[in-house]
């Protein structure tokens, strides 16, 4: 297992906290967020608290990985997340990212993203990675697909009835 922090040229990556309430908050309510993953139906920074601990924290506790808060090697801002996720209905681990809005369309989820898919290959040793997607999200598939992954086909997940799309790329031996 890793340290639990990953290091890019602008962004140090590291395992999400309860003290990152806030930051899980902002993330959980930003519009884009809510139209293209869902609405979580966090509102306040007791029920971000919480979903940090039923989610994030019991990711690391489980499985050794999970998501990452992103923040600046500048100035030390908390800007988005990226990591891994394990879904009980998906074989693989998947690759997620978010970026508040003020930080969209500078390459953040890209960079972040690249250290994540080779933490998964080089250390965790992940056989395959996957990655769920809007398929209205034309930027998270970009990202989606310059990391190496394909297109699978459309699943729906557990408890939704609309369809998103599936990606898929072989990271160790089949």
């Amino acid at each position: 297992m890793g340290s639990g922090e990953l290091e890019t040229a602008r962004l140090r990556l590291r395992r999400i906290t309860l003290d990152d309430a806030d930051l899980m908050l902002a993330v959980w309510t930003d519009p884009a967020f809510v139209s293209n993953v869902g609405d979580r139906g966090v509102r306040t920074i007791a029920d971000a608290k919480e979903a940090i601990q039923a989610g994030a924290l019991k990711l690391y506790a489980d499985y050794g990985y999970g998501p990452y808060a992103m923040v600046t090697q500048a100035g030390g801002e908390k800007i988005g997340i990226c990591g891994l996720f394990k879904r009980d209905n998906l074989d693989h681990p998947d690759i997620g990212f978010a970026v508040l809005p003020d930080f969209c369309g500078k390459g953040f989820a890209g960079e972040a993203a690249c250290a994540v898919l080779a933490h998964a290959r080089d250390d965790l040793e992940l056989e395959a990675l996957t990655a769920i997607v809007s398929p209205g999200n034309a930027p998270s598939i970009g990202l989606i697909e310059k990391l190496g992954l394909a297109f699978v086909e459309m699943i729906t997940m557990p408890g939704d009835d609309e369809e998103i799309c599936l990606y898929r790329m072989q990271l160790g031996p089949q």
